[in-house]
């Protein structure tokens, strides 16, 4: 027998023999109606909100230290520009930030601060607009896009993200709903990077920004 005969009967002994005896072969219309029962009740199998309201529950899951992300409650994209302005000052940042060509952030430019569109690596700051909030995990989603490159969440050392109150999902599985027709790349972020695998240390940065700052903005 070949190496791949070799694997292909052990996925079938898988799939119909248990630690304590044979199992039935399912049929695909079995399988189907297990997984539509699972999904029947979400409610069942979701876990409790972190706070009233999903703009509530996101915010406390960003202020769990584990996910090392700072929040900012911004009233309007027109009180953006001074939130940034304040972000940079607060950890003694060159009022420079890379921007995405989302309009939005334009207004950055007309407020003393210098902007860019290109990005380089180790770039201290760059700021986006995310697609989606994800209060379950206090995710935010980005997606690709001419005017969202996906670096400029991927670069920097901080990193500033723009969400709107009303585009906070209550759970992962909304987003999946709400995700078709699906971008070209979608980006699901859950706090700064970091590892201790080196000898246990927590190092900021390792494959990502060491830095979130997500600016939530109301409409």
């Amino acid at each position: 027998m070949s190496a791949r005969d070799d694997i292909l009967a052990a996925i079938r002994a898988g799939l119909t023999h248990g630690r304590d005896g044979a199992l039935p072969r399912q049929t695909p219309a079995q399988i189907a109606a297990e997984a539509a029962a699972l999904l029947a009740d979400p409610d069942e199998i979701r876990p409790v909100p972190a706070g009233p309201d999903p703009v509530a529950s996101f915010i406390a899951k960003c202020a769990n230290p584990a996910l090392g992300v700072t929040l900012d409650r911004v009233p309007g994209w027109a009180a953006l520009p001074q939130a940034v302005m304040a972000y940079l000052a607060s950890h003694d940042l060159a009022p420079r930030i890379a921007v995405s060509a989302d309009a939005r952030l334009d207004a950055l430019a007309g407020a003393g601060l210098e902007t860019h569109r290109d990005i380089a690596p180790l770039e201290p700051a760059a700021i986006s607009v995310a697609q989606w909030g994800i209060a379950e995990t206090g995710s935010v989603v980005i997606h690709s896009a001419p005017d969202q490159p996906i670096l400029n969440a991927m670069l920097p050392r901080h990193w500033l993200v723009a969400v709107e109150e009303d585009r906070i999902l209550p759970f992962l599985d909304d987003y999946a709903a709400l995700a078709a027709p699906a971008p070209r790349n979608a980006v699901m972020i859950t706090g700064s990077s970091g590892t201790t695998d080196i000898e246990g240390y927590f190092v900021r940065g390792a494959h990502g920004p060491g830095f979130v700052h997500v600016l939530l903005i109301s409409r």
